[in-house]
């Protein structure tokens, strides 16, 4: 479930531009200036949206079908969203954590110069691939 697919709703401004909302999720809005900014500042808060919304153990709510929604005086795009890319880029603040290995495989890994947080990582983002 980490890509997420929410149809947008984009309106043209009246000054030029964009702007736009989610039908599912309605504090959800943002603008641009042309189509490719819209779209870009609407990943932004949708992602803005959903993280708070997963940070404060909400659940997300589900996508509506895109022909169920009123375009009224906009036009519908679906938006795409990845939400461990997201992560990736900005929840990447370390923590620590306690493990336990053998103490020959410790004094081994040691000897040859292992960093033991990059092997850890790449172990599990092999993992949780």
């Amino acid at each position: 479930m980490d890509r997420l697919f929410y149809p947008a709703v984009f309106h043209r401004a009246e000054e030029g531009g964009f702007w736009v909302t989610f039908p599912d999720i309605p504090e959800c809005m943002t603008q641009g200036d042309d189509m490719q900014q819209a779209y870009e500042m609407a990943v932004d808060a949708l992602g803005l949206s959903l993280t708070t919304m997963e940070e404060n153990k909400e659940e997300l709510p589900k996508a509506s079908e895109p022909e169920d929604i009123n375009t009224e005086d906009g036009f519908l795009v679906v938006v795409q969203f990845d939400l461990a890319e997201y992560r990736r880029k900005h929840c990447s603040r370390a923590v620590k954590k306690t493990l336990s290995i053998p103490e020959w495989l410790n004094d081994a890994a040691v000897k040859s110069g292992v960093n033991f947080s990059q092997v850890l990582q790449e172990a599990l983002l092999e993992k949780v691939k």
